[in-house]
């Protein structure tokens, strides 16, 4: 599967702690840059963080119930591949990450089977990581 790469901004009220936590949570490549923003290559991906007051969802995400967890919303992250999805929980649990849903497997044994993990930015920005054994099933119904 070939695909462009995305563009997202989203809003950090901390442009220095985002961008550290972006920087070395994630090992990610800092790109072009000024005071008030940052690009990232974000598993090739173009992320940008910039400044902006804290929003609402930052201090309260609504949420909606998922395979009998509250999934944060907004949210966005990545598909990774399944070495790459163990590798980043792994890593995020050694680093004693407070996850909002912890890394496990949804939707056991049924269609879209996937490994995903939830928790937040520094700013309150939630980010969702996830894997497919079989990528096939990315969009199953």
């Amino acid at each position: 599967m070939s695909l462009q790469p995305f563009h997202l901004a989203i809003p950090v009220y901390d442009v220095p702690l985002a961008r550290a936590f972006y920087r070395d949570v994630f090992g990610l490549e800092e790109g072009r840059s000024a005071p008030e923003w940052v690009d990232f290559n974000f598993f090739g991906h173009q992320l940008v963080i910039h400044h902006h007051p804290k929003m609402p969802y930052q201090e309260h995400a609504g949420t909606n119930a998922v395979d009998g967890h509250n999934v944060p919303v907004p949210h966005f992250g990545v598909v990774l591949t399944w070495e790459q999805w163990e590798a980043l929980a792994e890593r995020l649990t050694a680093e004693k990450t407070d996850f909002i849903i912890e890394p496990y497997i949804r939707f056991k044994g049924q269609v879209g089977e996937q490994a995903t993990m939830f928790f937040l930015d520094p700013c309150g920005n939630a980010l969702e990581f996830k894997a497919f054994k079989d990528m096939g099933q990315l969009f199953a119904k």
